[in-house]
């Protein structure tokens, strides 16, 4: 199809594009290699499942992914039409599939796939400038990078018009090469009437759609357009841990073998500081802002954007990425990634992280600048009283060490220290010792295990906090010295089964523990999947009770660490239960978690508050909880609805006032 002196422009300019594309690409690669190394497992299978099948897409926002499947649905098929349509401009009557059936069925797909594509980048291009979706933007208390908002505006319609002009013009080029319509392909016969056997028009819309992608390609790196290739490898490298799961720093033998302070970088205070995977959350963003929709910080008015985060940093190295890959360093993170408000704002509930279509991490940079902020600055956030008590009395609440087995008082219970045999340690946690209203959740604990013929021991004194809101919030040294004294008393009793109550204290045992020496064959229940387990087994009988209730699931039980199933068998023995607007894996968070407990709100509505009343909207007698945290925000936020004759519960305190005689 082409004459010689085309051919030869074409090479030309291919080699131009490829050389600029593969240049900038390079320089992209370059500057994600710049992050801290880090053990990553490759899983390619993720990979390949989120590019092709786009199932994490569909986690939200039913019609928009729907749309976006039949633009990144084409753009897989075209793939092979681009290879297709090339070498036809070499080969003349050129076919992947030459003349058969299949060849057939490919045109048909390719056409109504392009169809489809055009409809959803004029959908995509209605939501972005005309309807202007609000969930698109950023609140004015944001720290937007100052290119940020220009840069996606000016990015979005480059590709906008980028896809429909590639797409469209390749239609027209096929209807152009029709002599007459054809029910293979329906979409380009509409076209056949004014253009259908024109040379000419043929070859101006194939050099029209091929010549699109050859110039676009050199600006593809720059582009949101570029999820495409390193989302996928971004789901390849993605840990298979719990979402708030933090890789140990072992600071203290670190430290003992630095002779340099000026080696000494923890945490991340520059983009380079952090993991490389995390640099490439950058690189990965779709700016599709579904992270801020669901992140409970947002939604109740303080300055913290996860996608705005990430956007952030993926500007400030587009505008200064040759320098970067050089080896200068930009601006630091709370400059112009994240406001140290913010920073502090999260409740690490892991809801970014959970929906995100593309595999980021936003929760693990944001815990990442903590640590960078605590470790190499001092700061707290707020958090220098609880850390204080966790230093020098082992509980954030500062209550004196030695009143930590006060609860147990009256209680029939081993003490690890007795020697006796026992078949579960129970981990108390900080709360059900000096929170009143949780050492009763903690006695029923206990007590139904014994009812059920357990011998349950606890370590009283012995125990000390785990660390989580230290770790959580940074205080990574802090946290060493915690984790390391309770593993070594857990290794000396060497228990079999570990029940907790506190999801956090559950996860911190369970996924962190293990990497300070806790044997790994330890079984790690939370309470309400260690009752499940007993009701399933009939070592606990209750009766039905007519009472309706809701369940608000804990962060750290429910997404972190995917236990949905259990608390709701358990509470499925004993009485009907309603679902929230929110719950599973889309659950709103309580607002303590991440350190949050220990500091009060000062910017907008409260997290706690805007959790209680989705939940009291159910209509639920009662409202079911599992975790200390939530206990207490929720049943504060029962008081601030002026509803208080709503009774906020432990699941054990459930199963307990319906238990058989």
């Amino acid at each position: 199809m082409l004459t010689l002196g085309e051919r030869i422009l074409f090479l030309l300019l291919l080699a131009v594009s490829g050389y600029f594309t593969y240049k900038n690409f390079a320089l992209a690669i370059a500057a994600i290699r710049r992050g801290r190394e880090e053990g990553r497992k490759l899983n390619v299978w993720w990979g390949i499942q989120a590019f092709f099948l786009q199932k994490p897409i569909f986690k939200a926002r039913l019609i928009t992914s729907i749309f976006h499947s039949f633009v990144m649905t084409a753009f897989i098929v075209y793939a092979l039409v681009n290879v297709q349509d090339v070498v036809a401009a070499f080969v003349p009557h050129f076919r992947l599939f030459g003349n058969t059936p299949v060849q057939v069925a490919f045109d048909f797909v390719t056409d109504i796939l392009s169809l489809l594509a055009i409809v959803g980048v004029i959908y995509f291009g209605v939501r972005r400038y005309v309807v202007k979706d609000k969930r698109l933007t950023f609140r004015e208390n944001v720290l937007i990078h100052e290119k940020a908002l220009p840069g996606i505006a000016r990015d979005s319609a480059i590709v906008l018009v980028f896809i429909f002009t590639h797409v469209f013009a390749r239609v027209l080029h096929v209807a152009a090469g029709m002599e007459e319509p054809s029910s293979a392909m329906p979409f380009a016969s509409i076209f056949v009437p004014l253009l259908g056997g024109n040379a000419v028009l043929e070859h101006i819309f194939w050099w029209i759609g091929i010549g699109a992608i050859m110039a676009f390609f050199p600006y593809f790196p720059f582009s949101k357009h570029v999820h495409l290739f390193f989302a996928p490898v971004k789901w390849s490298v993605r840990r298979d841990k719990p979402y708030g799961y933090l890789p140990a720093m072992n600071l203290m033998e670190k430290m003992e073998h630095m002779e340099d302070e000026e080696d000494m970088r923890f945490g991340a205070l520059e983009i380079q500081d952090l993991p490389w995977a995390q640099i490439m959350d950058a690189y990965a963003c779709i700016m599709c802002n579904r992270c801020q929709d669901v992140c409970p910080a947002y939604n109740t008015g303080k300055p913290l954007s996860p996608s705005a985060l990430i956007i952030n940093m993926r500007y400030e190295l587009n505008y200064n990425l040759s320098s970067f890959v050089a080896g200068e360093s930009v601006r630091p993170l709370t400059d112009f990634a994240i406001s140290d408000e913010a920073l502090w704002a999260c409740t690490t509930c892991g809801a970014c992280v959970e929906v995100c279509p593309v595999g980021n991490e936003q929760l693990y940079t944001i815990l990442e600048i903590r640590r960078g902020k605590v470790l190499m600055e001092g700061e707290d956030g707020g958090l220098g009283q609880a850390y204080r008590g966790m230093e020098n009395q082992g509980n954030p609440w500062n209550m004196p060490a030695a009143d930590r087995e006060k609860w147990l008082e009256g209680m029939d219970v081993i003490k690890a220290r007795e020697g006796k045999e026992f078949d579960v340690l129970y981990w108390a946690g900080c709360a059900a010792a000096y929170d009143e209203r949780y050492s009763k959740t903690a006695r029923t604990v206990i007590e139904l295990m014994q009812k059920a013929g357990l011998k349950v021991a606890v370590l009283g004194n012995e125990e000390s906090c785990t660390g989580d809101s230290a770790r959580r919030g940074g205080n990574e040294l802090l946290f060493e010295m915690l984790a390391t004294q309770n593993v070594e008393t857990l290794n000396n009793y060497k228990p079999k089964v570990i029940v907790a109550s506190c999801p956090h204290c559950y996860h911190t045992i369970k996924n962190e523990y293990p990497d300070f020496g806790l044997d790994p064959n330890v079984q790690v229940y939370h309470h309400s999947e260690f009752l499940a387990k007993l009701l399933s087994e009939g070592k606990l009988k209750v009766k039905k009770s007519e009472k309706t209730l809701t369940f608000h699931d804990p962060c750290y039980l429910g997404r972190h660490n995917k236990q949905y199933d259990a608390p709701r068998l358990t509470l499925n023995f004993v009485a009907k239960m309603v679902e929230p607007e929110r719950t599973k894996q889309n659950s709103f968070c309580c607002g303590a978690g991440g350190g949050r407990m220990w500091l009060e709100e000062k910017i907008g509505k409260a997290i706690n508050v805007e959790r209680t009343e989705e939940l009291l909207r159910t209509g639920a007698e009662e409202i079911a909880v599992a975790c200390p945290f939530c206990m207490t925000m929720i049943t504060d936020g029962v008081k601030a609805s002026g509803k208080e004759p709503t009774v906020v519960k432990d699941i054990a305190e459930v199963i307990a006032e319906n238990l058989q005689a």
